[in-house]
């Protein structure tokens, strides 16, 4: 692999990991106040369905087979749908930075399933560093329910923890069809079938959104997180998988909890509290353990 690649796939992961940085407080100041979830995720979904489109002005259509078809709508539905829906709820009840450190647990979400599916074992290290990662939520969830974390919510926090249990599923789940199609053609067959299905019920909401009463500020918060995050890292993300290991991408995740925390802060949404600091830094530490292992186990390559 040239060194060139690398480093172009590293860059995207960068960008993609500060693109997803920022939906945390944005998605906070909008949702429920200017713009309802649902509305928003059937927007989103919309808006990523047309990007999709857009390859085909310069690739053919790629042929799925049929065997495939069911598991890509299974796929569509798990992650289009279910993990949005979760993500959308969640941060619009609960606090940016409780949502973005407990989005990094989802390489301990893989984990889990991989050992349930017999596709991985555990090792002492990778116990422990499950066991304080699984520590570190709970308490993180646990202490929402403290007077002092005003913009926090329990229930929020289980939601954005069931969005990463959501993002640990597809990746153990349907792996097997990154590497069998373009990405192209997987991310216009997710968006397109989660935005048909998405339509009829959020499609109300959607229309009755006024953005004309919302502040230019507010206004560009919401155009952001409605063109940019969905489609655009994901092809990065996907990208960077082809040259890079998937462990590096569970390294490069530790810039949004720290990118969307200095965020929140400085637009007045939150504050940063002794004991949030000290969870993350458990999950940190427990998340670490797991891909340091995974690393380690992964044959070296000149």
């Amino acid at each position: 692999m040239s060194s060139s690649k690398t480093l172009y796939a590293n860059i995207a992961l960068i960008f993609c990991n500060i693109i997803w940085a920022c939906d945390y407080p944005f998605y906070s100041l909008i949702l429920g106040k200017y713009i309802s979830p649902i509305a928003m995720v059937s927007a989103s979904l919309v808006v990523a369905a047309l990007l999709s489109l857009v390859p085909l002005i310069w690739e053919k259509a790629e042929h799925i087979e049929p065997s495939d078809r069911l598991i890509i709508v299974g796929a569509s539905l798990l992650m289009g749908l279910a993990r949005k829906l979760c993500m959308m709820f969640g941060l619009a009840s609960t606090s940016a930075i409780d949502g973005s450190i407990i989005g990094t647990t989802t390489p301990l979400l893989v984990l889990i399933l991989s050992v349930a599916a017999g596709v991985e074992h555990l090792s002492s290290k990778k116990v422990v560093g499950l066991l304080l990662g699984m520590a570190g939520t709970v308490a993180i969830i646990l202490a929402s329910n403290s007077g002092t974390h005003q913009h926090s919510s329990a229930l929020g926090n289980t939601l954005i923890f069931s969005s990463a249990c959501v993002s640990a599923a597809y990746m153990v789940w349907f792996k097997h069809l990154v590497g069998k199609y373009r990405v192209t053609t997987l991310l216009r067959w997710i968006y397109c079938t989660s935005a048909i299905v998405m339509l009829p019920f959020g499609w109300h909401d959607m229309v009755a959104t006024d953005l004309s009463t919302m502040r230019p500020e507010i206004l560009l918060a919401t155009l952001f997180v409605l063109i940019v995050p969905t489609y655009l890292p994901n092809l990065l993300l996907n990208y960077s998988l082809r040259i890079v290991a998937p462990s590096t991408t569970s390294i490069y995740a530790y810039i949004q909890p720290v990118i969307a925390i200095a965020l929140a802060v400085a637009m007045g949404l939150d504050k940063l509290h002794a004991d949030t600091i000290l969870f993350a830094i458990v999950i940190f530490i427990g998340v670490g353990m797991v891909v340091a292992s995974n690393r380690a186990k992964q044959p070296q390559t000149k």
